[in-house]
């Protein structure tokens, strides 16, 4: 049995950290759910498998449901698709709409814990009836004799992995593979890749997202090739399936051609129509380093598909804050900042002031 397993689509995301740009980050999540079910075709998958969240909500357009129905239908192997917390079943649910029926003979929803054979196999699910809960979802799988593979589908945070998930974030015990008596247990939930405990002999495995939804993402865009036979461990390979690249960076700015170094590492990024960025500024720059981020930063809007740039912790050096306390009006300001600068010198404490003292300024005449 070769399944091809993957979750978290959540086709229907708004998107809204990439602002104007929404709508083709929602397409490309479209676009990445295409090459999976592509990729079904060339692994000459037995099974293509969604645990879960294949939507953002029950209130995803009727013509996009039917969209990814039609979609799932069209791969070369059955599709088998498990409704997770995001998209649960339960009155009014997107598993209600007209398109499954549609196409109920290629695609089956996993609607109950009845187990389900095919081929070698028997899918065991556990499906999802409500956005949060407090039970292991596992528990709902059902025992299974004989000798075929058996394969666990549950949607929840496996419990053990170093922290603790949310009570109501449908826990999952550690041993849940063993205590259900399972081969395999496909997971989803965690938009990053999770195999335990090893690729070569997996008993429990999360694909992650098949495309990143947001930055801080680890290990995301993939999906999970995975290989069974009775008696043996599973072995699975991992398959990029992103479109989207996401550049997500903190950096410290050192002096002012390091703001031209960061310029030239953006520019030798490769498809930056399809790169969203986010950096994380800091440092102390002269009046030439800021005119360069300015510059960058304008750059960055128009290359990019989404770019934020966080710059509110960089600060003037006090070597350059003469230029720019010179354009404070007479007063209190100038005199404190004059002050400061004097003392800047000798005092960490004094820099920093003045630093923050400069910055000030500058925002109020860009202002």
């Amino acid at each position: 049995m070769k399944l091809l397993h993957t979750a978290d689509w959540q086709i229907g995301m708004r998107a809204a950290h990439a602002g104007a740009r929404a709508a083709e980050v929602r397409e490309a999540r479209l676009d990445a759910a295409e090459d999976v079910v592509a990729l079904a075709g060339r692994l000459r998958a037995d099974a293509l498998l969604l645990a879960g969240d294949t939507f953002e909500d029950s209130d995803v357009e009727p013509k996009l449901v039917r969209r990814v129905a039609e979609l799932l239908a069209r791969a070369a192997c059955p599709v088998l698709v498990l409704p997770g917390n995001h998209d649960p079943l339960g009155p009014g649910s997107i598993w209600s709409h007209a398109a499954w029926r549609d196409v109920a003979a290629k695609v089956r929803i996993f609607s109950t814990a009845t187990p389900v054979e095919l081929g070698d196999a028997v899918f065991l699910p556990a499906p999802i009836f409500s956005r949060a809960s407090s039970e292991d979802p596992t528990l709902a799988i059902a025992r299974a004799d004989g000798a075929k593979i058996r394969i666990g589908v549950a949607h929840g945070s496996l419990r053990g992995q170093g922290f603790e998930p949310a009570a109501d974030d449908f826990p999952i015990a550690p041993d849940a593979a063993e205590r259900a008596g399972v081969d395999y247990l496909a997971l989803g939930h965690w938009h990053s890749t999770l195999i335990l405990p090893s690729e070569k002999a997996a008993r429990l495995a999360y694909p992650g997202t098949h495309e990143t939804t947001k930055f801080g993402e680890r290990m995301s865009g993939r999906a999970l090739e995975v290989e069974l036979a009775p008696g043996q461990p599973a072995r699975v390979t991992v398959h990029a399936t992103g479109r989207l690249q996401w550049i997500d960076r903190a950096v410290e700015l050192t002096d002012d051609t390091s703001v031209l170094r960061l310029r030239a590492e953006l520019d030798a990024l490769e498809r930056p129509e399809r790169t969203l960025v986010r950096l994380r500024l800091s440092g102390l720059l002269g009046r030439e380093g800021f005119a360069a981020l300015a510059e960058l930063m304008e750059a960055a809007e128009t290359r990019f598909l989404s770019a934020r740039i966080e710059s509110e912790a960089v600060a003037p050096r006090p070597d350059s804050a003469a230029g720019w306390l010179a354009a404070l009006p007479d007063g209190v300001a100038r005199r404190v900042g004059e002050k400061l600068l004097a003392e800047a010198a000798d005092s960490p404490v004094a820099r920093e002031a003045l630093a923050r003292l400069v910055q000030l300024s500058r925002k109020a005449a860009a202002s």
